[in-house]
């Protein structure tokens, strides 16, 4: 069997060298990295996919449509298009539209970051060919949830996971960075720590139902926090959204 690996960044280069130690032939493409040991070098996205059963597109949301059209003319009939690409579901959508049917796309959304995992790391996927390409890499060793929908439906869980997950870490970032400018940076980060360990189940339901019942409160409260970050010299962004968001709750 030949799988074909789009981009050799971090994801596909980890991917693809625990598809050649599962014993796949793996042909690569990246335009600006080479191929890990094992890899045999393709010269374009069509070079690769030239007799490949599989494709996995990792390259880029930005350049997942020009590879598909590039590689389109060399791929097998019945070929699986598999974009692990983080996009939004309408441009997943249209990889299947622009497919025509000439290769089946599915639509594979990577649920944790792949160093330390490689093939192993979570995935689900979804589209018409998803449990053909669920069977081939679950028989290499891969994680992988089918869901029960179209292409894009993965795309979507993600993205709804990634609102919170990275929206998280991104107000951690913005706290901490306010408290080392307060001195501060030390008791801040214990306070955080100890608030994740304790967190439960019930906990979400705390998030949600306090957020509406006391939005006038904790609007204001957002609102002097938002000042506090200014006057330490911090650019405020989570802030101020989160201030606007609680506003518009308690409308």
């Amino acid at each position: 069997m030949i799988i074909a690996v789009l981009g050799l960044g971090e994801a596909g280069r980890l991917i693809a060298a625990d598809l050649v130690a599962a014993g796949v032939t793996v042909r690569g493409f990246d335009p600006k990295v080479a191929p890990p040991p094992g890899v045999h070098p393709a010269e374009s996205d069509a070079d690769a996919c030239r007799g490949a059963r599989v494709v996995l597109s990792v390259n880029s949301a930005a350049d997942a449509v020009d590879a598909l059209r590039a590689a389109l003319p060399a791929c097998e009939p019945g070929a699986i298009w598999a974009d692990l690409n983080t996009a939004t579901p309408s441009l997943k959508q249209l990889l299947s539209t622009e497919a025509a049917g000439a290769v089946d796309v599915v639509d594979v959304a990577l649920m944790s970051p792949v160093p330390g995992k490689g093939l192993c790391t979570p995935m689900t996927m979804a589209g018409a060919a998803a449990s053909r390409l669920a069977d081939i890499l679950a028989g290499l060793g891969a994680d992988v949830l089918v869901l029960d929908g179209p292409v894009g439906t993965a795309a979507t869980r993600k993205l709804l996971r990634s609102v919170f997950y990275k929206g998280m870490a991104a107000a951690v970032v913005e706290a901490l960075t306010a408290a080392r400018a307060a001195g501060l940076e030390e008791w801040l980060r214990g306070n955080i720590a100890a608030e994740l360990i304790k967190a439960d189940a019930a906990t979400l339901d705390r998030l949600v139902e306090g957020s509406s019942k006391h939005a006038v409160r904790r609007r204001e409260e957002m609102a002097a926090a938002t000042e506090l970050l200014a006057e330490l010299g911090v650019t405020p962004r989570i802030a101020p959204a989160a201030r606007d968001l609680l506003g518009d709750l308690s409308a």
